[in-house]
């Protein structure tokens, strides 16, 4: 089981295939995806690793915070999340996680947070019918209608579909193909929509229904930041 990335929804357009069809995808931005820590059996009981992505001012961050990311030297970062891998499937501290990560052709699932629409009535929230446009309903055409019954149960349950707060939930999307991957820019094409608005942090990861495909790396595509790269070349040629 590999990692995932943290990345941010840019929106949405299409690209056209070799046959001419055209295929909507949502153009996912990776903005500096940084391993900032590691997570062990001994310790914390399970193995993962912590993300990092986006920028922040130190100044707007707590003194643990800052703690957090001085410890490791790395800049701030605007979102944080943990991504559970195998024993072997751990990327170096500071290693900046890119776009062919992921390969063109595999399955992903996206998870993020929903687009809030306020409150929402039945039909909108959970696709009731609504009452009847006539004998005898005035008015309350788009209400839910009884809730409860009379003297058994006597009551509401709990969970019952009424009106309420919909959207602004975490939301899992299973199985988008990726279409395409800019590598340069750091971008990654899915195919279909993604939860969330646009700029809305997007978490990634492989498909757990689907099968990885050949050719995909382990434990992942990253480069290394270029002050370790540079202090560990004398190491390797001495």
């Amino acid at each position: 089981m590999r990692s995932g990335v943290i990345a941010q929804k840019v929106g949405m357009t299409r690209v056209f295939t070799e046959t001419g069809e055209h295929v909507p995808v949502t153009v996912l931005r990776l903005a500096q995806c940084q391993v900032v820590g590691h997570r062990n059996k001994e310790k914390n009981g399970y193995v993962g690793m912590q993300l990092g992505s986006g920028t922040r001012r130190p100044k707007s961050m707590s003194k643990a915070e800052r703690g957090h990311f001085a410890a490791t030297k790395i800049e701030p970062k605007r979102k944080l999340a943990e991504f559970r891998v195998e024993e072997g499937e751990l990327i170096p501290v500071g290693a900046e996680i890119t776009a062919d990560h992921f390969v063109p052709g595999q399955f992903v699932d996206v998870t993020g947070i929903s687009i809030g629409k306020g409150f929402a009535g039945p039909m909108k929230r959970w696709n009731f019918a609504g009452l009847r446009a006539s004998h005898g309903v005035s008015i309350s055409h788009r209400s839910h209608g009884s809730t409860g019954g009379r003297q058994d149960p006597g009551k509401t349950f709990k969970n019952k579909k009424m009106a309420g707060h919909l959207g602004s939930e975490r939301v899992t999307t299973l199985n988008l193909k990726v279409v395409q991957i800019d590598t340069e820019r750091g971008l990654i094409l899915v195919e279909g929509a993604v939860p969330g608005s646009k700029g809305g942090w997007i978490a990634v990861r492989d498909a757990v229904k689907k099968k990885l495909p050949d050719g995909v790396a382990r434990p992942g595509k990253f480069r290394l930041p270029e002050t370790s790269a540079a202090e560990a070349a004398p190491q390797e040629g001495a």
